[in-house]
């Protein structure tokens, strides 16, 4: 069974510093010899490292506690305590790392191209006696002791790091639309819920990798906890647009858009206002026929496509589209129309 596990509590320490030595000089022919403590080696530091090949927090699942090693005491013949090793915890691109007693964002991992962070650096370790040496105390007989690192608790979320997110009603094809265009290879089944974790695939249009991502369907009164899409939500938070696919052969097809656009703007009105297309789904089947028209009528001003992934119609305009959502909306000049059955009109510039 697949587990997407999506936040969770851990408990992170920094090492103790090691602690100084209090020694002295003891070779043949020195009977006096002066103070030879070393001092004591660092903590160890907390690191969080991203890392591409993770996709959810299930390594964090069951481990909650996270403590980088102590330094190790100073000793004699100056000789310094060994550094204590750091921990290193991974994370997949798309991390959030908050304080559990403030609520403060402490770092957000946004590229797996970022390099390890610090998060706590490992406490000092304490002098050993021969810091302490003067003219008139030749054998001090004094150390500090290593100072003590630091316990933090922190909630690690994850939003997916994706360009385009999907969503729609259970059994709208959204995640038939992901398994055709990118190698992601999510369960398709002919009834609704098969999708029960958010999926990533990628999809490479005219040499740029486009991000996919498809979450569970979203019922009406999801808002409310009904369902199970509303909890992936966040998810789609940092998408450059919104698919919205509406299954054509379900008789309620007209009130599906409204109704998604609503449960949005329940969970997060910066979602319902992300820019947007509308896919109509299943034109192959023999139930769909005109209903694409119909579809278009109902949502003016909106932007429409009609697809069936099993016959690939319509699938180049819409991969077209999702690239142009990921550069900004940049509209080429003399570009094939790639905006479906309705487009938005050109900017005009009343300078």
């Amino acid at each position: 069974m697949n587990t997407f596990i999506d936040e969770t509590t851990i408990s992170v320490t920094s090492g103790n510093g090691g602690n100084g030595c209090i020694a002295f000089r003891r070779e043949k022919y020195v009977p006096f010899g002066g103070p030879a403590g070393g001092d004591g080696g660092r903590g160890g530091d907390v690191i969080f490292e991203v890392r591409r090949n993770l996709r959810t927090l299930a390594h964090l699942r069951y481990t909650h506690t996270f403590k980088a090693r102590n330094g190790q005491d100073g000793r004699g013949k100056n000789c310094y305590g060994e550094d204590g090793a750091d921990i290193v915890i991974p994370v997949p691109p798309g991390t959030i790392v908050k304080r559990i007693d403030s609520g403060e964002v402490v770092h957000e991992f946004l590229s797996d191209a970022e390099a390890p962070w610090v998060f706590l650096r490992g406490a000092n370790g304490g002098w050993g006696n021969t810091h302490f040496k003067s003219s008139t105390n030749q054998a001090p007989r004094i150390a500090y002791s290593g100072k003590n690192g630091e316990t933090i608790d922190l909630r690690v979320e994850l939003q997916l790091m994706a360009d385009i997110g999907f969503v729609g009603f259970p059994n709208a094809g959204k995640s038939s639309l992901l398994d055709r265009f990118t190698n992601a290879r999510p369960k398709i089944a002919p009834y609704p819920f098969t999708t029960k974790i958010p999926n990533l695939g990628v999809l490479t249009v005219a040499d740029r990798d486009v991000i996919l991502a498809d979450i569970p369907g979203i019922i009406e009164g999801a808002h409310e906890g009904l369902g199970l899409g509303i909890r992936f939500l966040k998810h789609i938070a940092r998408t450059a647009a919104l698919a919205f696919l509406i299954d054509l052969s379900d008789d309620n097809f007209r009130e599906a858009f409204p109704i998604l656009l609503a449960e949005l703007a329940s969970f997060s009105p910066d979602l319902a206002e992300k820019p947007r297309l509308v896919i109509g789904t299943k034109l192959d089947l023999p139930e769909t026929e005109g209903r694409l028209a119909e579809l278009v009528a109902s949502l003016p001003g909106e932007t429409v496509y009609g697809i069936s992934v099993f016959s690939a119609e319509g699938l180049p305009a819409v991969s077209e589209a999702f690239l142009r959502f990921v550069l900004d909306g940049e509209k080429l000049t003399g570009a094939p129309d790639i905006w479906g059955q309705t487009r938005p009109e050109p900017a005009v510039d009343e300078s």
